[in-house]
């Protein structure tokens, strides 16, 4: 049996990471849990890039530019949705993951979905780093993991 497993090596790795601006004290502590992460594996500052998008709904139009373009080994979008009274919600929720994936499944590099998507702004704050860890973490982390295997597959 041949297993496939992702290391968390990010030497020499590029990795783009496109941020929306929009909940922007949610975004900015998920970007630097991310940053740490990566660096801390081995991904150097002149490998990591950061693109700054409005919002949540726009990550899947930028990822897929620099997906388009080339040289980056992975893509983070980090972002966060909180409910609201109304359905827009669901409709910049829906659309941030469908253009990630959309991207994800097209650009033959890990493209990974770091979007909050909560109902109240405690939840988010949560999220990112008060209580249950900082999901910015994760998507780095899932990025390195990624990386690798997408490299062991060939």
């Amino acid at each position: 049996m041949n297993v496939i497993e992702g290391s968390l090596d990010g030497t020499g790795r590029r990795v783009t990471l496109v941020v929306a601006r929009f909940n922007e004290r949610i975004t900015e502590s998920l970007l630097e849990a991310a940053l740490d992460c990566l660096r801390r594996h081995g991904v150097a500052d002149d490998d990591l890039e950061v693109v700054r998008v409005p919002g949540a709904w726009e990550l899947g139009g930028a990822a897929g530019r620099v997906a388009d373009r080339g040289g980056t080994d992975a893509i983070i979008g980090l972002g966060c949705v909180i409910r609201g009274a109304t359905p827009h919600f669901e409709y910049v929720a829906g659309e941030a993951a469908r253009g990630l994936a959309t991207v994800g499944h097209d650009a033959g590099i890990p493209v990974i979905f770091g979007v909050l998507t909560t109902d109240t702004l405690e939840q988010a704050f949560e999220r990112a780093g008060t209580k249950a860890g900082n999901k910015g973490w994760e998507a780095a982390m899932s990025a390195l993991e990624m990386m690798a295997v997408y490299r062991e597959i060939g």
